[in-house]
């Protein structure tokens, strides 16, 4: 049976799978407008996707934003994510600036969690996870395969290699490319949970025909799925609103 993760007021790995929405604004401006609108959507938790930022490699711009969207959304969890254009981000950067980046927003004092990109060399992602924990910033460590669905057991190898790197909270989205890929993704993270985890675990299958797998969570292991308030920041994710009403309903059925 996998842990849990508190993070503010929220508590990973236990009931009902948390919401996270995302926020993609390009501007501060619209950074600040679509924070202020996810106030009434009350999410669990907030991503900022950084990636989508135009002033993305200008540390004193991050800081400026990651500092508005605190203010706006003070008690509500944040995770800073640089999504790199290999694993379905909107840009690409420098392996030194990766690290650069997700150091300065982890020592800012202004994030919760942080998202670190599992394929990265391994000494990037020990040195990103020792220096957030130093912190008490809480690591996701990721991995998106926007190519397809992996076979089960190497589903279950990466969220397994996330979980020993020192993740507190491994990831894996992976892309169906027809129904019984969902199926396979599922079924690893149910062995995921049962057999190897010991702390929480993210997993979805994206597109419309992997939507099953963002709403079923707490059935088969998955702790945080991943709502849209206007725009998507990956296939398949669904509107917050219609995804609590899910949630809620496949948990009172339980």
């Amino acid at each position: 049976m996998s842990g849990t993760v508190t993070v503010k007021n929220v508590t990973l790995g236990e009931g009902i799978p948390k919401i996270c929405v995302p926020l993609v604004g390009t501007t501060l401006s619209g950074l600040r407008e679509e924070a202020e609108a996810l106030k009434a959507l009350a999410p669990d938790v907030v991503e900022w996707r950084s990636d989508y930022f135009s002033q993305v490699e200008d540390p004193a711009a991050v800081t400026e934003a990651l500092r508005e969207i605190g203010q706006l959304l003070p008690e509500v969890p944040l995770i800073f994510t640089f999504r790199s254009a290999r694993e379905g981000g909107e840009k690409e950067i420098s392996t030194e600036y990766y690290i650069r980046l997700n150091e300065a927003a982890i020592a800012s004092g202004l994030v919760d969690i942080v998202d670190v990109e599992l394929f990265n060399e391994e000494a990037d992602v020990r040195r990103l996870i020792a220096a957030a924990h130093e912190q008490a910033v809480f690591v996701i460590v990721s991995n998106h395969d926007f190519q397809g669905t992996p076979p089960l057991e190497e589903i279950v190898s990466r969220l397994r290699r996330a979980q020993e790197l020192g993740g507190d909270l491994p990831k894996i989205a992976v892309m169906p490319q027809k129904a019984g890929d969902v199926l396979t993704l599922l079924a690893a993270t149910n062995l995921m949970q049962e057999q190897y985890a010991d702390r929480p675990i993210i997993t979805m299958s994206m597109a419309g025909e992997g939507v099953i797998s963002r709403l079923a969570g707490e059935i088969f292991g998955s702790a945080l799925t991943f709502g849209a308030a206007h725009k998507p920041s990956a296939p398949g994710q669904v509107a917050v609103t219609e995804l609590r009403r899910v949630l809620e309903l496949l948990h009172r059925s339980l």
